[in-house]
């Protein structure tokens, strides 16, 4: 996990996809989901799989979740499909992959390969190689988005005066690469994917600083989570109206920030609509079944 040593006075996390660029939609729906099918061999219900992957990692509170436990919530999702149970097809939930995830906080590539390795298990390797042709998928797809409005300008800002982490569930090569692309690594102390641990372990670097001087900016129900658990304060990039989060950030949250005036009412405001951006229960209906 990365140590950080101080230069500033102030703390920042802030997460990568979907919050400072806007790569969420097209890293799901045409890396992710696509090789969800393929390798899971969903082919016949390729229409619900890409509804329950897309609630799962987009339109829901799980949005921003890891891989590896985003690929499991889609899985149970569809065995509650009513659809799925009419065309008699068998979706089976990997369990040596949930139990990895348990007792694993490095939800990545190079610790899954270690089980692999020690295990030999089939049901680990496909979601290993399941990873890996992602991360294919993402380095030949994703390119030229830049980020969002205001954040260079928020960035910018911040780096005079607090020391900046990326905080992200995204591996750490599409990371460098992407804040590399768009001249922003200048900007940060460190870069923190899923390698690193979880946000959680990651934004532990906050306790160096004063709660009132540390902030995580997310635009994922996870993210406020991992500060909350640090007891640090949070900004929340509201998804689908990013611009606007942005802009008021640069315009005034700063300034409330760097000034004290940010705990307490105003954060709990931005809570509060946050909380109703994103939902619990999928718009496709659903049965109860057993796993």
């Amino acid at each position: 996990m990365y140590d950080l040593s101080p230069k500033h006075e102030y703390f920042i996390g802030v997460d990568s996809d979907g919050c400072v660029f806007d790569t969420m939609e097209l890293k799901h729906k045409e890396c992710f989901i696509p090789n969800i099918i393929n390798f899971y061999d969903l082919q016949a219900i390729s229409k619900f799989a890409r509804e329950a992957a897309e609630f799962v990692n987009l339109y829901s509170k799980s949005r921003g979740i890891n891989r590896f436990p985003a690929l499991i919530e889609t899985l149970q999702w569809l065995q509650k499909r009513p659809e799925v149970l009419a065309r008699g097809v068998n979706v089976r939930i990997p369990q040596p992959l949930v139990d990895w995830m348990s007792r694993e906080t490095k939800l990545g590539n190079p610790a899954l390969e270690q089980e692999v390795q020690a295990s030999g298990d089939r049901d680990l390797k496909r979601a290993l190689e399941w990873s890996k042709a992602v991360n294919v998928s993402v380095a030949n797809m994703v390119r030229g988005v830049p980020p969002f409005p205001m954040v260079r300008q928020s960035l910018e800002r911040l780096a005079k005066h607090a020391d900046i982490v990326v905080c992200s569930a995204t591996p750490n090569d599409a990371l460098n690469a992407e804040w590399e692309e768009h001249d922003l690594r200048k900007y940060v102390v460190a870069i923190c994917g899923q390698e690193s641990g979880s946000k959680k372990e990651i934004l532990s670097n906050a306790s160096k600083f004063a709660p009132s001087k540390s902030l995580m900016i997310g635009d994922a129900p996870g993210d406020y989570k991992a500060a909350a658990a640090n007891r640090i304060l949070f900004y929340p990039i509201n998804p689908g109206a990013e611009d606007a989060s942005w802009k008021r950030f640069y315009d005034e949250a700063i300034d409330k920030f760097l000034q004290g005036g940010y705990a307490g009412a105003y954060q709990q405001e931005l809570l509060r609509e946050f909380e109703s951006y994103l939902p619990e229960s999928p718009p496709f209906s659903t049965v109860q079944t057993k796993n």
